[in-house]
Protein backbone atom coordinates (compact mmCIF):
# COMPACT_ATOMS: atom_id res chain seq x y z
CA UNK A 1 0.00 0.00 0.00
CA UNK A 2 1.30 3.45 -0.88
CA UNK A 3 2.07 5.68 2.07
CA UNK A 4 0.03 8.38 0.36
CA UNK A 5 -3.17 6.37 0.12
CA UNK A 6 -5.80 7.34 2.73
CA UNK A 7 -6.74 4.62 5.17
CA UNK A 8 -10.33 4.39 6.33
CA UNK A 9 -9.48 2.95 9.72
CA UNK A 10 -7.61 6.16 10.57
CA UNK A 11 -10.37 8.40 9.22
CA UNK A 12 -7.95 9.97 6.75
CA UNK A 13 -9.11 12.74 4.43
CA UNK A 14 -6.08 14.65 3.17
CA UNK A 15 -6.47 18.40 2.75
CA UNK A 16 -5.03 19.71 -0.52
CA UNK A 17 -6.90 22.99 -1.19
CA UNK A 18 -4.26 25.73 -1.31
CA UNK A 19 -6.69 28.53 -0.43
CA UNK A 20 -7.83 26.75 2.71
CA UNK A 21 -4.20 26.09 3.67
CA UNK A 22 -3.49 29.81 3.20
CA UNK A 23 -6.38 30.73 5.50
CA UNK A 24 -5.24 28.27 8.19
CA UNK A 25 -1.74 29.76 8.24
CA UNK A 26 -3.14 33.29 8.31
CA UNK A 27 -5.50 32.50 11.19
CA UNK A 28 -2.65 30.99 13.22
CA UNK A 29 -1.00 34.45 13.38
CA UNK A 30 2.41 32.99 14.12
CA UNK A 31 4.85 34.85 16.36
CA UNK A 32 8.63 34.41 16.52
CA UNK A 33 8.50 32.42 19.78
CA UNK A 34 5.68 30.05 18.78
CA UNK A 35 5.99 26.29 18.88
CA UNK A 36 3.62 24.27 16.71
CA UNK A 37 1.83 21.00 17.39
CA UNK A 38 0.19 19.29 14.42
CA UNK A 39 -2.04 16.26 14.90
CA UNK A 40 -2.63 13.97 11.92
CA UNK A 41 -0.26 15.56 9.38
CA UNK A 42 -0.88 12.82 6.80
CA UNK A 43 1.28 13.31 3.70
CA UNK A 44 2.28 16.74 4.97
CA UNK A 45 0.57 19.43 2.86
CA UNK A 46 -0.12 21.52 5.96
CA UNK A 47 3.17 20.46 7.55
CA UNK A 48 5.09 21.99 4.65
CA UNK A 49 3.30 25.30 5.19
CA UNK A 50 4.04 25.16 8.91
CA UNK A 51 7.74 24.42 8.33
CA UNK A 52 7.94 27.35 5.94
CA UNK A 53 7.41 29.63 8.94
CA UNK A 54 10.78 28.55 10.31
CA UNK A 55 9.16 27.61 13.62
CA UNK A 56 9.63 24.26 15.38
CA UNK A 57 6.92 21.75 14.46
CA UNK A 58 5.98 18.66 16.47
CA UNK A 59 3.84 16.37 14.30
CA UNK A 60 1.95 13.41 15.76
CA UNK A 61 0.93 10.76 13.22
CA UNK A 62 -0.73 7.41 13.95
CA UNK A 63 -0.01 5.98 10.49
CA UNK A 64 3.49 4.46 10.59
CA UNK A 65 4.03 4.75 6.83
CA UNK A 66 3.07 8.42 6.73
CA UNK A 67 5.07 9.12 9.88
CA UNK A 68 8.14 7.46 8.39
CA UNK A 69 7.74 9.49 5.19
CA UNK A 70 7.69 12.70 7.23
CA UNK A 71 10.77 11.61 9.19
CA UNK A 72 12.55 10.91 5.92
CA UNK A 73 12.27 14.58 5.02
CA UNK A 74 15.02 15.21 7.56
CA UNK A 75 13.80 18.74 8.29
CA UNK A 76 15.76 20.32 11.14
CA UNK A 77 12.66 22.04 12.62
CA UNK A 78 10.44 18.96 12.35
CA UNK A 79 10.00 16.38 15.10
CA UNK A 80 7.71 13.46 14.22
CA UNK A 81 6.06 11.38 16.91
CA UNK A 82 4.46 8.18 15.60
CA UNK A 83 1.58 7.00 17.76
CA UNK A 84 -2.03 7.44 18.80
CA UNK A 85 -2.38 10.98 20.13
CA UNK A 86 -5.20 9.86 22.43
CA UNK A 87 -2.92 7.32 24.11
CA UNK A 88 0.20 9.43 24.38
CA UNK A 89 1.25 11.16 27.59
CA UNK A 90 0.38 14.77 26.82
CA UNK A 91 2.39 16.09 29.75
CA UNK A 92 5.42 14.40 28.24
CA UNK A 93 4.46 15.44 24.72
CA UNK A 94 4.09 19.14 25.46
CA UNK A 95 7.55 19.72 26.87
CA UNK A 96 7.99 23.37 25.90
CA UNK A 97 4.67 25.21 26.10
CA UNK A 98 2.91 27.25 25.01
CA UNK A 99 2.02 25.67 21.68
CA UNK A 100 -0.20 26.56 18.80
CA UNK A 101 -2.17 23.48 17.76
CA UNK A 102 -2.81 23.46 14.03
CA UNK A 103 -4.56 20.39 12.66
CA UNK A 104 -6.85 18.85 10.11
CA UNK A 105 -8.27 16.53 12.76
CA UNK A 106 -9.54 13.08 11.80
CA UNK A 107 -13.28 13.44 12.40
CA UNK A 108 -13.52 10.21 14.37
CA UNK A 109 -11.32 11.60 17.14
CA UNK A 110 -12.03 15.35 17.03
CA UNK A 111 -14.17 15.49 20.19
CA UNK A 112 -11.73 13.30 22.12
CA UNK A 113 -8.85 15.56 21.10
CA UNK A 114 -10.82 18.55 22.35
CA UNK A 115 -11.24 16.94 25.75
CA UNK A 116 -7.48 16.31 25.84
CA UNK A 117 -6.92 19.96 24.97
CA UNK A 118 -9.29 20.96 27.74
CA UNK A 119 -7.24 18.98 30.26
CA UNK A 120 -4.04 20.68 29.06
CA UNK A 121 -5.41 24.04 27.94
CA UNK A 122 -2.72 26.06 29.73
CA UNK A 123 -0.18 24.57 27.31
CA UNK A 124 -1.83 26.24 24.30
CA UNK A 125 -1.73 29.77 22.96
CA UNK A 126 -4.14 29.24 20.04
CA UNK A 127 -5.80 26.39 18.17
CA UNK A 128 -6.70 26.31 14.49
CA UNK A 129 -8.64 23.10 13.93
CA UNK A 130 -10.61 21.45 11.15
CA UNK A 131 -13.89 19.84 12.17
CA UNK A 132 -16.87 18.24 10.56
CA UNK A 133 -19.24 21.17 10.15
CA UNK A 134 -21.81 19.58 12.47
CA UNK A 135 -19.25 19.45 15.28
CA UNK A 136 -18.15 23.02 14.57
CA UNK A 137 -21.77 24.17 14.79
CA UNK A 138 -22.03 22.60 18.24
CA UNK A 139 -18.88 24.30 19.44
CA UNK A 140 -20.10 27.80 18.59
CA UNK A 141 -23.80 27.27 19.43
CA UNK A 142 -25.61 29.52 21.89
CA UNK A 143 -28.04 28.31 24.53
CA UNK A 144 -31.58 27.73 23.32
CA UNK A 145 -30.48 26.54 19.89
CA UNK A 146 -30.65 23.04 18.43
CA UNK A 147 -26.87 22.62 18.27
CA UNK A 148 -26.18 23.72 21.84
CA UNK A 149 -25.00 20.79 23.91
CA UNK A 150 -22.14 19.11 25.73
CA UNK A 151 -19.34 20.45 23.53
CA UNK A 152 -20.73 23.99 23.70
CA UNK A 153 -20.94 24.01 27.50
CA UNK A 154 -17.61 22.28 28.09
CA UNK A 155 -15.42 24.27 25.69
CA UNK A 156 -16.94 27.76 25.66
CA UNK A 157 -16.06 28.62 29.30
CA UNK A 158 -12.37 28.58 28.39
CA UNK A 159 -12.13 29.59 24.72
CA UNK A 160 -13.30 32.27 22.34
CA UNK A 161 -14.36 30.31 19.27
CA UNK A 162 -14.59 31.84 15.80
CA UNK A 163 -15.16 30.39 12.35
CA UNK A 164 -12.28 30.77 9.91
CA UNK A 165 -13.71 29.17 6.78
CA UNK A 166 -16.27 26.61 5.67
CA UNK A 167 -14.59 23.86 3.68
CA UNK A 168 -16.32 21.83 0.94
CA UNK A 169 -15.71 18.09 0.44
CA UNK A 170 -13.69 18.75 -2.73
CA UNK A 171 -10.90 20.31 -0.66
CA UNK A 172 -9.89 16.81 0.50
CA UNK A 173 -8.75 13.52 -0.94
CA UNK A 174 -10.83 11.47 -0.71
CA UNK A 175 -13.77 13.90 -0.41
CA UNK A 176 -15.71 13.30 2.82
CA UNK A 177 -19.49 13.04 2.65
CA UNK A 178 -19.94 16.15 4.81
CA UNK A 179 -18.92 19.80 4.83
CA UNK A 180 -16.13 20.87 7.15
CA UNK A 181 -15.18 24.03 8.98
CA UNK A 182 -11.96 25.52 10.32
CA UNK A 183 -12.31 27.11 13.75
CA UNK A 184 -10.00 29.35 15.74
CA UNK A 185 -10.03 28.66 19.48
CA UNK A 186 -8.39 31.39 21.52
CA UNK A 187 -7.92 30.80 25.27
CA UNK A 188 -9.82 33.45 27.21
CA UNK A 189 -7.66 35.71 29.37
CA UNK A 190 -10.47 35.56 31.90
CA UNK A 191 -12.52 32.34 31.74
CA UNK A 192 -16.29 32.67 31.78
CA UNK A 193 -16.46 30.46 34.86
CA UNK A 194 -14.61 30.07 38.13
CA UNK A 195 -15.30 26.51 39.22
CA UNK A 196 -14.68 24.83 42.55
CA UNK A 197 -14.64 21.38 40.93
CA UNK A 198 -14.21 21.15 37.17
CA UNK A 199 -14.78 17.39 37.09
CA UNK A 200 -18.16 17.90 38.77
CA UNK A 201 -19.03 20.61 36.25
CA UNK A 202 -18.30 18.22 33.39
CA UNK A 203 -20.41 15.51 34.99
CA UNK A 204 -23.26 17.96 35.48
CA UNK A 205 -23.17 19.13 31.86
CA UNK A 206 -23.06 15.59 30.50
CA UNK A 207 -25.98 14.63 32.74
CA UNK A 208 -28.02 17.65 31.68
CA UNK A 209 -27.76 16.67 28.00
CA UNK A 210 -27.97 12.91 28.45
CA UNK A 211 -31.75 12.92 27.86
CA UNK A 212 -32.47 16.02 25.79
CA UNK A 213 -36.24 15.54 25.72
CA UNK A 214 -36.50 15.36 29.49
CA UNK A 215 -36.60 18.25 31.91
CA UNK A 216 -33.31 19.21 33.49
CA UNK A 217 -34.33 17.65 36.80
CA UNK A 218 -35.37 14.34 35.26
CA UNK A 219 -32.30 14.21 33.06
CA UNK A 220 -30.02 14.68 36.06
CA UNK A 221 -31.97 12.12 38.08
CA UNK A 222 -31.55 9.69 35.21
CA UNK A 223 -27.81 10.32 35.30
CA UNK A 224 -27.50 9.36 38.94
CA UNK A 225 -27.77 12.67 40.78
CA UNK A 226 -29.56 12.55 44.13
CA UNK A 227 -32.95 14.32 44.10
CA UNK A 228 -32.43 16.20 47.37
CA UNK A 229 -29.11 17.63 46.20
CA UNK A 230 -30.22 18.86 42.80
CA UNK A 231 -33.48 20.22 44.21
CA UNK A 232 -31.51 22.20 46.78
CA UNK A 233 -29.19 23.52 44.08
CA UNK A 234 -32.10 24.50 41.80
CA UNK A 235 -33.73 26.34 44.68
CA UNK A 236 -30.61 28.24 45.72
CA UNK A 237 -29.72 29.11 42.12
CA UNK A 238 -33.26 30.21 41.29
CA UNK A 239 -33.35 27.85 38.31
CA UNK A 240 -36.62 26.20 37.31
CA UNK A 241 -36.00 22.41 37.32
CA UNK A 242 -38.64 22.06 34.61
CA UNK A 243 -36.36 23.73 32.07
CA UNK A 244 -34.35 21.66 29.62
CA UNK A 245 -30.58 21.56 29.59
CA UNK A 246 -30.22 23.38 26.28
CA UNK A 247 -31.88 26.49 27.77
CA UNK A 248 -29.24 27.00 30.47
CA UNK A 249 -26.52 29.57 29.96
CA UNK A 250 -22.92 28.57 30.66
CA UNK A 251 -23.02 30.72 33.79
CA UNK A 252 -26.11 28.89 35.08
CA UNK A 253 -24.37 25.55 34.69
CA UNK A 254 -21.44 27.00 36.58
CA UNK A 255 -23.66 28.24 39.39
CA UNK A 256 -25.30 24.83 39.77
CA UNK A 257 -21.96 23.06 39.72
CA UNK A 258 -20.47 25.30 42.39
CA UNK A 259 -23.50 24.85 44.61
CA UNK A 260 -23.41 21.08 44.21
CA UNK A 261 -19.70 20.99 44.94
CA UNK A 262 -20.31 22.64 48.33
CA UNK A 263 -22.71 19.89 49.40
CA UNK A 264 -21.68 16.60 50.90
CA UNK A 265 -22.26 14.53 47.78
CA UNK A 266 -22.28 11.20 49.50
CA UNK A 267 -21.93 9.56 46.07
CA UNK A 268 -19.37 7.30 44.52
Amino acid sequence: MSAQRPRKRFGQNFLHDQHVLDLIISAADFQDDDRILEIGPGPGALTSRLLATGLPVLAVEIDRDLGAALQARDEKNLEVKIGDVLRLDWMGLLQNPPYKLIANLPYNISSQVLFKVLDHRHAFRRLILMFQKEVGDRLVAEEGTRNYGILSALIQPWFQIDRVVKVPPGAFHPPPKVDSVVLCLEPLSKPRLSLYDEALYRRLVKGAFAHRRKTLRNSLLGSGWAAELIDQAFSEAGINPGRRGETLKIEEFGMLANLLSTYDMGEE
